[in-house]
């Protein structure tokens, strides 16, 4: 909702004459500041000539309602937990800075919305060194999306967790590797589904893609890891069962066994230093990932009108602009 007020000395009377305090008039017979929002992709004016109130002073009010769909630039490197500030900046390019001024102020009356991005504040600010006159409403916005929280980093912490696990079974039994197999697999079909259900951004992706990222990394080499050791080893045993007389089965005691057995003993050495390596690594990265979202910051890259060598806010013109009213001034 936009009140707008300004005054308007040719609209004054005189009040012997003529005694009523105030009139309403449609503004299609007045004077007002069409005003277009820069970064609206559509705006719906609720009353296309709304009623004005006049004063007998020349103190004119319009009250304007309007629905518009802006374009943001939202921060989404902490996302789901990010927090942005969306512009909309109000011109009237019927007049001059010469002609009109602002004087703005804004109220937030947001009380309750069932939305993700939730208002926290609404401040208001006259640009200044424009060719036209323009005011700016900054909406500061917070994300509260628990639900995607629970939605995204449980089922993967679960999923590292369970694979973490999987490492505690023995090499040589079967369900391992099937085990491993099928936590990657359910892994991969979620990581897909995560990609195309997270935002995208040209300079700030999400910490997440690339945490997740990480995660699929380390759960195919588990994976890989498993694979190779239970193949040697189920070669091995192959190998001793394709053997035309086989020797009788070394007791594990024995400190002079040697073959199948001392391969064994490498095979599930590695295995167990390959799970306390994992596990470390899996600590590591939760770490980094940690103290990279608390200190992380990133800027998106500026428009290319900004960034580019003739870019910025326009210098105001110095040339002679003709006066066409005088006395006039525009609140919001």
């Amino acid at each position: 909702m936009l009140r707008l007020a300004w005054l308007d000395a040719r609209l004054a009377w005189n009040a012997t004459m003529y005694p009523r305090q105030v009139v309403t008039l449609p503004t299609n017979l007045l004077w007002t500041p069409g005003l277009s929002i820069r970064e609206a992709l559509w705006t719906d004016w609720k009353d296309e000539n709304p009623q004005a109130t006049v004063g007998q002073d020349g103190h004119v009010e319009v009250n304007l309602a309007l629905t518009t769909e802006a374009n943001c630039d939202f921060e989404l490197l902490h996302f789901p937990r990010d927090q942005s500030s969306c512009n909309l900046s109000f011109f009237v390019f019927s007049n001059s800075v010469q002609e009109l001024e602002f004087q703005v102020q804004v109220t937030n009356e947001i009380v309750s919305i069932k939305r993700e991005y939730v208002v926290e504040a609404v401040e208001t600010q006259v640009l200044k060194e424009q060719l036209v006159p323009c005011f700016q409403v900054t909406l500061s916005l917070r994300n509260t999306a628990l639900k995607s929280i629970i939605a995204l980093i449980v089922p993967g912490e679960g999923l590292l967790l369970a694979d973490v696990c999987g490492g505690l079974l023995p090499l040589q039994a079967f369900e391992r590797m099937s085990y491993k197999v099928t936590l990657l697999l359910g892994y991969l079909v979620f990581h897909s589904s995560l990609v195309q259900g997270l935002p995208s951004s040209s300079s700030c992706n999400p910490l997440l893609t690339y945490f997740f990222t990480v995660l699929l990394l380390l759960l195919l080499l588990s994976t890989v890891e498993t694979v190779l050791l239970a193949g040697m080893l189920a070669r091995d045993t192959l190998r001793a069962g394709h053997s035309p007389s086989p020797a009788p089965e070394p007791d594990p005691k024995d400190p002079r066994r040697g073959g199948e057995g001392s391969r064994r003993n490498w095979l599930e050495a590695a295995d167990h230093v390959f799970l306390l390596v994992y596990v470390a690594s899996v600590l590591c990265t939760q770490v980094i990932f940690v103290a990279i979202w608390i200190w992380a910051t990133c800027k998106s890259d500026p428009p290319p009108g900004m960034d580019g060598p003739h870019g910025g806010q326009p210098s105001m013109w110095q040339g002679g602009l003709k006066q066409l009213t005088s006395g006039q001034g525009v609140g919001s």
